[in-house]
């Protein structure tokens, strides 16, 4: 069986889900950036979830959108599905409400796999990435107001790390490094690729 289908990743996420997850400083953007959580003291924190849905297709691949460039956080960027926690709803259902809502995916279509550990960001919130398959014959409907496109990226390219590049960021003689994974036209990077890498290291490194 090829490790980039859906089945596999089901497989391979739900044997990591079952150990200890592991510190999420241990991954992703966390292990370029030495005392980035030190950065983060002092920042109020609000909870969000992510959806993080690998589509049952001949090729196995992951749904992401382009945010509108008129919202006023993470503006234009590729993006997960997802958003803030409301109340006690909790980051699963969050994940697939915030997936109905911003995209029109129906949640009956939706197979929770689990949910990694949460992640601070230095934009302010603390985001649970939640794992699932999506089965196909869905239909999507971007939100005009939040999405300005939606396009699918094949899980065995974002788990390719010959495709994470590393990237620079400088402001007032602060840097940080980040990654950034080009893929046709597309510009992945942020918060984003950085929970790319997450998986990729936690399920198939």
């Amino acid at each position: 069986m090829s490790q980039f289908t859906a089945a596999e990743f089901r497989r391979r996420a739900t044997a990591h889900l079952g150990d200890a997850p592991g510190d999420f400083t241990l991954f992703g953007d966390y292990r370029l950036n030495a005392g980035m959580q030190s950065a983060l003291s002092g920042i109020k924190l609000r909870d969000a979830a992510v959806l993080i849905g690998v589509v049952e297709d001949d090729e196995a691949h992951v749904i992401l959108t382009k945010r509108q460039d008129s919202l006023r956080r993470h503006s234009g960027q590729i993006a997960f599905p997802g958003g803030k926690i409301d109340g006690d709803e909790g980051a699963e259902l969050a994940a697939i409400r915030e997936a109905e809502e911003e995209i029109g995916l129906g949640r009956h279509f939706i197979d929770v796999i689990g949910a990694l550990p949460q992640i601070p960001v230095l934009s302010g919130f603390r985001i649970t990435p939640v794992l699932a398959t999506v089965r196909t014959g869905f239909t999507l409907d971007p939100n005009p107001d939040e999405v300005e496109h939606i396009f699918k990226v094949p899980l065995s390219f974002l788990m390719d790390p010959l495709n994470h590049e590393e990237d620079v960021w400088e402001r007032g003689g602060a840097h940080r490094r980040f990654y950034v994974m080009p893929y046709e036209g597309w510009r992945i990077w942020g918060i984003t690729a950085g929970i790319i890498r997450s998986v990729y290291e936690r399920l198939y490194e």
